[in-house]
This record gives C-alpha cells, sequence and structure tokens, in this order.
C-alpha cells in the first residue's frame, strides 16, 4: 500500500509527524521527473510541511513566474547554487557571484530574499535541472556553509562532503532567512521518522544509491 499523501509505502509513511509550518518566505522545489528514490525522498515531506511553498515536477519552465503562477522578481530570489565555491568564515548562509565568490554586500541582499528554489535528484539531474533552466541564472545565489552531515549518513552515499538532503537544505536556509531555530526542527521531525523507519525496514534493498545533490 502507497500513501496517497506522502506517496511512501505504508511501512514508511510519516504523514502523522508532519506539522504545518508557516513561514514569510515561499519555497520551490523543482524535482526531475525521473527522480529515483521514491523511499528515502524528501521533497513532497517538506512541501506538505511548509504552507508557502510549490512544488513542480518537470524538466524546463519559460521563467521564475511561469513555474510560480504569478508574478515574481528574480532579485528577490535565491537559489542554492550547485557550483563549487569556498566559503570561509562562519556565516550560515552566503550570497556568492556567478564564479561562486562571496559577495561582500550578502547580509543586506538575503534580508531582501523572498523566496527559494531548491532543486531536487540526483547530482546529474540537478544539474541538468540547472542548465535547463537559464532564467535560474538571473536569480540571486546562496550557498549553506553547513557544519553538520546529512542526517542520512551511510545510507546514501553523496557526491561532496558537504552535501544535505533537499529538506535539510530547506530547513537550514528558512530558519537562517526568518531568524527561527525552530522551523528546522519542527521541519526535521517527519525526516527523522522516516530514517528512523527505514533502517528497521527488514527489506531494504543491500546496493548504494547513486551520488545526489539535495534530495
Amino acid at each position: 500500500m502507497i500513501c496517497s499523501q506522502c506517496e511512501k509505502p505504508e511501512s514508511l509513511c510519516v504523514c502523522d509527524s508532519i506539522e504545518p509550518i508557516k513561514t514569510r518566505t515561499h519555497v520551490l522545489i523543482i524535482q526531475h521527473p525521473q527522480e529515483p528514490d521514491k523511499q528515502l525522498g524528501t521533497a513532497l515531506i517538506a512541501h506538505h510541511s511548509l504552507q508557502n511553498s510549490t512544488l513542480k515536477i518537470g524538466l524546463s519552465a519559460r521563467n521564475l513566474s511561469a513555474v510560480l503562477g504569478h508574478e515574481a522578481k528574480n532579485n528577490e530570489w535565491l537559489v542554492l547554487y550547485l557550483g563549487s565555491a569556498k566559503i570561509e568564515g562562519e556565516d550560515p548562509l552566503v550570497m556568492v557571484d556567478k564564479k561562486g565568490k562571496p559577495l561582500p554586500e550578502s547580509k543586506r541582499l538575503l534580508r531582501a530574499i523572498k523566496g527559494i528554489v531548491v532543486l531536487d535528484g540526483t547530482w546529474s539531474q540537478a544539474k541538468s535541472l540547472w542548465w535547463r533552466n537559464p532564467w535560474l541564472l538571473k536569480l540571486q545565489r546562496g550557498v549553506l556553509n553547513t557544519r553538520s552531515p546529512s542526517l542520512y549518513g551511510k545510507l546514501r552515499r553523496e557526491p561532496r562532503e558537504e552535501s544535505i538532503s533537499t529538506i535539510e537544505s530547506i530547513a537550514e536556509t528558512l530558519s537562517i532567512l526568518e531568524g527561527d531555530p525552530q522551523i528546522k526542527e519542527k521541519l526535521l521531525i517527519p525526516f527523522r521518522e522516516l530514517l528512523k523507519k527505514y533502517k528497521l525496514k527488514p527489506s531494504r534493498p543491500n546496493f548504494t544509491i547513486q551520488p545526489r545533490t539535495a534530495k
């Protein structure tokens, strides 16, 4: 049996642990249509948890406004950057330029952000979404300066040491933008429950999933 809401097998359903969260920042999740991991994926969980969010499945769109269904200004939206960037210092979220270099006015720019874009899929799928949607290049770019490894642990092999899941990326970013650590804690409750149930699942397949981006 598959849950109609979280689309997980009944043994992995986490709907009871999802708590609706209100935020002023809108979250747009763009998921690759061939995203393979239905059991450990977190995009739909994040979407159901966040009242101010949009989940779109597809390869490309005309522009940001077309995806959202209403007008949006590119300079008020932040996309989590896929390229390499070396961030020094303690700032947990840093704005970068097109070459991945930190912007000196990063903190000021972050205060003007009204929405964030997160790409969901394997690492190669996320890069495909990035290049198929040139309008993403017009948005502000941000890099999470993560200090802790993903809660996935050994359940998933990541392409980079600092890689974390989609729901973790969203939780970190929203908590920073809105100055509320409770957003992160609440958003990660169903994710922790999913991992707990997955680890207890007796029929868990014995193979390594391909490297992923934020998931």
